[in-house]
């Protein structure tokens, strides 16, 4: 799906993954589930596109549906897969710490899990190798994407600026859509190691001015990233 010029969606509000479009090639947020390689090879024809553009992804963290076909890219086409250091483990297939007790409805938890399912959920393949990333970092690919820490879903959580796609990429510092539960809007993403941290790490994003905001969950947000922050600490700020 093309949401504008230079940026494709690929999968849906359940889990989405993402593709910054430039003459200089193609770099992927995120790799989503293993099954959504067909979607990817899809989109990618669709551009007037093949894989031998696709310069490099990007993992915002190491959580396994976010992880999907990025062994696959770096196995077999060479492209090779960024994620910060203190997610490295998370995406080799290192253990998550368990989070705490999660608020949850039967609708939401079916269609996430269904999807999931789908999608190869289960054929998770972890990455073997890894190329870091760090915070405040302009990587050498297509978009000149910056590299944002965002710890708090998970240590080596980080956001993506793409200046050229006036958008930055969050991954699940934040969600526009409950996997548990279904609700819709921005809020705090479920599965988070430090709630509290990750939401004061949100106020990193507001710098960059981004028109779009693109969770790894939910809906893509055009209505600005401090609409979207503000939006997500109230969201907080009730539920506490």
């Amino acid at each position: 799906m093309r949401l504008a010029p230079n940026l494709h969606r690929i999968g849906n509000d359940i889990i989405a993954v993402y593709l910054v479009d430039t003459p200089d090639g193609v770099t992927v947020i995120d790799a989503g589930l293993a099954g959504h390689w067909r979607d990817l090879l899809a989109e990618l024809s669709i551009m007037g596109r093949t894989l031998a553009d696709v310069k490099g992804v990007i993992l915002t963290h190491g959580d396994s549906d976010h992880v999907g076909f990025a062994e696959r890219l770096r196995r077999d086409h060479g492209v090779p897969v960024y994620v910060h250091p203190a997610d490295a483990g998370r995406a080799t297939g290192g253990a998550k710490p368990a989070n705490g007790k999660q608020k949850m409805k039967f609708g939401g938890v079916l269609g996430f899990a269904v999807y999931s399912l789908r999608k190869g959920g289960l054929r998770t393949t972890y990455l073997t190798e890894v190329v870091e990333a760090h915070d405040g970092e302009t990587l050498d690919l297509p978009g000149a994407p910056q590299i944002i820490g965002l710890p708090g879903h998970s240590p080596g959580s980080i956001a993506v600026y793409v200046p050229v796609a006036d958008a930055v990429f969050v991954g699940d510092g934040l969600t526009t859509r409950h996997v548990l539960t279904g609700a819709a809007g921005p809020q705090p993403a479920p599965f988070t190691d430090e709630p509290d941290q990750a939401i004061a790490s949100l106020r990193a994003l507001l710098p960059t001015g981004a028109k779009w905001v693109l969770p790894g969950h939910g809906t893509p947000w055009s209505g600005g990233v401090v609409a979207a922050v503000a939006a997500v600490e109230e969201a907080a700020r009730t539920s506490h």
